[in-house]
């Protein structure tokens, strides 16, 4: 079996995040660690330890919507299913976080721009392949070839309510992709509702989790290294109490 990773890492200081969401890691080596690690050892000193060496830590701070992560309902809205109380992290079914994977090439739609029910309706046309509930569908839009840059914040097309929602009434309880949002770039969206006012496309395809409980994958990597069907796909989330989202190393796992 081959195993693909789909995750990118998290680094400091990428731009790939917005200003207040970009990570940071504080990293103490083998020599920052020595007075700490000793304080638990007694009276050993420096010349106890191995070449006079200690741990190595690192200290993260982060949202739990950096790097490649699952979106929890609750991140959504308070509610799921029109009324029930909307799931964190920690409780989100592990049976929707493994599956048979399925990857929509969307990487000829342009930056800002809507994918559409046909559009996915063609795409399985092309692929021979028709959506069975529990698959989990990854969309490449091409926006990760971006990632490691500023532009990568307004890379790729976005899903909005109409298609998610048709996703989830196929029995598509995860969904994913590689750019940033699910929705479409929100600088672009914020520009269009400048322009209209129309409230409907503010983060319409998450606002649809109110409707219909779903989750999905962001910041997802290296789509074009699987084929399109034909692997299994899991994506377990870490388990944080009562967070609207978690980190994932998403894999790829391919019968050879």
């Amino acid at each position: 079996m081959k195993f693909v990773d789909l995750s990118t890492t998290i680094e400091s200081g990428l731009p790939s995040d917005p200003v207040g969401m970009i990570p940071e890691i504080k990293y103490k080596d083998h020599k920052d660690s020595i007075e700490y690690m000793l304080s638990f050892f007694g009276t050993a000193t420096p010349e106890d330890l191995p070449d006079g060496l200690a741990w190595a830590l690192e200290d993260v701070t982060l949202t739990t919507h950096a790097g490649t992560h699952l979106d929890a309902p609750y991140h959504y809205h308070p509610t799921m299913n029109n009324g029930e109380r909307a799931w964190t992290i920690d409780e989100v079914p592990l049976e929707w976080c493994y599956g048979d994977g399925v990857v929509v090439d969307f990487t000829h739609k342009p930056d800002g721009s809507a994918a559409t029910i046909e559009d996915f309706e063609k795409e399985f046309e092309r692929l021979n392949y028709t959506l069975k509930p529990g698959d989990i569908v990854l969309v490449n839009t091409g926006a990760s070839k971006k990632w490691r840059s500023i532009e990568y914040l307004s890379a790729g097309c976005g899903m909005g309510r109409e298609v998610t929602l048709w996703l989830i009434e196929q029995g598509i309880h995860v969904m994913g992709t590689d750019a940033w949002s699910w929705d479409r770039p929100l600088k672009i969206v914020g520009k269009e509702f400048d322009e209209t006012g129309d409230k409907s496309i503010i983060w319409e395809g998450h606002f649809a989790g109110i409707e219909k409980a779903y989750c999905h994958i962001e910041k997802l990597a290296n789509l074009d290294q699987v084929p399109a069907t034909g692997f299994k796909f899991s994506c377990f989330p870490v388990k944080l109490k009562a967070a609207s989202g978690g980190w994932i190393r998403a894999v790829a796992m391919i019968d050879e």
